[in-house]
């Protein structure tokens, strides 16, 4: 999956849900960048193509913020 589509999807749920999706800082050897979905922080790698399985495993993580399969 394309990073920028993974984070325009996490951004259009987020609004959905009335959370805010915030970029808050890049990680230290600036392989990731950590973003905040309402309170929970998640890491987004900074490659232009994201494995489908890790894709998968930050959405799944955005479920206590997004709702339950909020991405299928």
């Amino acid at each position: 999956m394309n990073r920028a589509t993974l984070v325009k999807r996490i951004q259009k749920a987020a609004r959905n849900a009335g959370k805010s999706w915030t970029q808050r800082r890049t990680s230290p050897g600036g392989k990731h960048e950590i973003w905040v979905c309402g309170t929970t922080e998640v890491a987004i790698p900074r490659h232009r193509e994201i494995n489908e399985y890790t894709a998968e495993g930050i959405m799944k993580y955005l479920e206590s913020e997004l709702g339950e399969d909020w991405w299928r």
